[in-house]
């Protein structure tokens, strides 16, 4: 943000020097003023761009900083920190789950002094891939509730569009605040949501692939995230319990992950996303000339040549606004049970955070409304210390 004002006010300062102070100074018919001219209409337009470009990362959550742009993060994780005024309530990390900070969801209106979750800010590593990335994690209030010790929760992936910052699940369609309100409404049983973006290996779009000779995207996504989380939280492992979502190319990652791997998601709900991977320079060569791999990722090829996956989806498009809207269509025409799927179809509605915000309220408890309740933890032994998925 700070950058983006200093640039802005160059921008300002820039135009306001030149047509004061500078331009008079270079009206004259002499080549150095011709090109001192054009220099300065260069330098301005430069800074104008740069602010605007700035601007947009900031409104649309592209990139969350410059080694993220460059592909330089690590992805490493600080030190675990706990929010003080809460002993005992925190998650405990475990697996392949490391903490990096803690904090409580305020309270809904009218609720004062209940807040409504905990976030914690983490980073999922997985074995199976050997990737690992930052997340999100909402626990509901009912995680931290004595009757629920020994209960284990659904749990719902939920990823950015490309290349995405996880932080917008959170800041621009504050998706903690609408399941906390979904569940003390009764529109959702208390499910824990894992906040994430596709791009596991920035600036590269793999599109939730397991890249040929490269990384593992999709087998981090079908593997390592359920596992790792269910060793450190206290969520179901298999896929009754277990859905997932996006917006965008999230939404495509979602629909294909769970298509092609229903014993990982049994639910799933895309917000405009599309149904076949797009190859440009963000991806490069992502099947390697192999025409099997490029349809296999190919959701319309799917469904007509494989045998339709026992999932639920739910697919959401805008009649005006949407370029998905006719393939969204099409798409829903040809699902054949055992698979099921309902559309959220708007009158209007662009590519954007506003529109996927009007649908959430009703996607996130029709996802959640899917997953079933994993079995209970045992009661603890008595003497005996609690394993870090306890």
């Amino acid at each position: 943000m700070k950058l983006e004002l200093l640039m802005c006010l160059l921008a300002v300062a820039g135009l306001v020097t030149s047509v004061w102070w500078i331009w008079p100074r270079l009206s004259v018919r002499t080549w150095p003023a011709i090109l001192g001219r054009v220099a300065v209409l260069l330098g301005n337009q430069i800074l104008l761009l740069v602010a605007l470009a700035l601007a947009a990362n900031n409104y649309f959550g592209f990139y969350g900083s410059w080694s993220d742009l460059l592909g330089t993060d690590d992805g490493l994780a600080a030190p675990i920190v706990n929010d003080a005024g809460d002993p005992g309530q925190a998650a405990r990390p475990g697996g392949g789950v490391q903490v990096v900070h803690s904090s409580r969801v305020p309270p809904l209106s009218g609720k004062k002094g209940h807040p409504a979750g905990r976030l914690e800010q983490v980073v999922i590593s997985g074995g199976a891939s050997g990737l690992s990335a930052p997340a999100y994690v909402y626990l509901p209030p009912q995680y931290f509730e004595k009757k629920y010790a020994h209960t284990r929760f659904p749990a719902i992936v939920a990823l950015t569009g490309y290349p995405g910052d996880a932080r917008n699940l959170v800041t621009r369609m504050d998706m903690p605040a609408v399941a906390a309100k979904a569940i003390d409404e009764h529109e959702m049983a208390p499910t824990v949501l894992v906040l994430m973006r596709p791009t596991i290996v920035p600036p590269r779009d793999t599109e939730c692939m397991d890249v040929p000779d490269g990384p593992k995207v999709e087998t981090y996504f079908t593997k390592d995230v359920p596992a790792s989380m269910a060793s450190a939280f206290r969520v179901g492992a298999d896929a009754a319990s277990w859905g997932i979502m996006g917006t965008s190319t999230g939404g495509y990652c979602a629909l294909k992950m769970s298509m092609r791997h229903p014993e990982a998601y049994s639910a799933v709900a895309s917000l405009s996303g599309y149904y076949k991977p797009p190859i440009d320079a963000t991806t490069g060569d992502l099947f390697r000339g192999d025409p099997r791999l490029r349809n296999e990722n190919d959701l319309m090829w799917r469904l007509a040549n494989l045998p339709p996956p026992p999932i639920s989806a739910l697919v959401t498009t805008s009649e005006r606004g949407e370029s998905n809207y006719r393939p969204t269509l099409d798409f829903l025409a040809a699902v054949r049970a055992p698979m099921q799927a309902s559309s959220l179809i708007l009158p209007s509605g662009g590519h954007n955070f506003n529109t996927w915000s009007r649908e959430l309220p009703r996607t996130l408890p029709w996802l959640a409304q899917q997953l079933h309740m994993p079995a209970d933890l045992p009661p603890a032994v008595p003497g005996v210390s609690p394993s870090p998925g306890s």
